[in-house]
């Protein structure tokens, strides 16, 4: 069943996540700091071009984002143009950024004061595993959470899997990758 989503950040991962996203019929809206890269996305893919996180998070289910690195994530996450200034009650948060533990129960905590569900969900499978729509995703959040956003994460994923509380995924992948 489609539903209204958000996805943050189209780089090397993101860009294919989010056209698989679209592909699956999702109604998609995209946000990433070099607007070109969103217009182009929109291009191939349909969807939605928004003008800050903010913008493409409000109204959807879920907001995902696949950025950088923690300041990356605290930057379209927080303020009056963040992802939770527009997030409604009862959507959830999908972080796929590789980011730390310590900011995923952060996030985990910020949501919760607002009614809104987070998870944390690094990927693993590469540049090749987001194009092909195979990666694995470990997660860590509540278990209702989860299982809501699960179905929609096995768009762009061949395994979703729930390790533990918010902080799970990234400690996961922190101990299953070598640098």
């Amino acid at each position: 069943m489609p539903i209204d989503v958000a996805f943050i950040g189209l780089g090397v991962m993101g860009f294919p996540m989010a056209g698989h996203l679209a592909a699956a019929g999702h109604r998609v809206a995209v946000f990433n700091r070099t607007a070109s890269v969103a217009q182009r996305w929109s291009g191939e893919h349909g969807g939605r071009v928004a003008a800050t996180p903010a913008d493409a998070a409000r109204g959807a289910a879920i907001v995902f984002m696949c950025v950088g690195a923690d300041d990356d994530v605290r930057a379209v996450a927080y303020g009056d143009d963040g992802a939770l200034a527009a997030m409604d009650e009862g959507s959830i948060l999908v972080d796929h950024t590789t980011a730390s533990a310590d900011l995923a129960r952060e996030l985990a905590a910020a949501c919760a004061e607002h009614g809104i569900g987070f998870v944390d969900a690094p990927v693993s499978g590469g540049e090749a595993g987001a194009q092909n729509g195979v990666l694995t995703v470990m997660c860590g959040g509540a278990a209702e959470h989860f299982e809501r956003a699960r179905p929609v994460i096995g768009c762009y994923a061949r395994a979703v899997t729930l390790i533990g509380p918010a902080g799970s995924g990234q400690l996961t992948k922190m101990v299953s990758h070598k640098p």
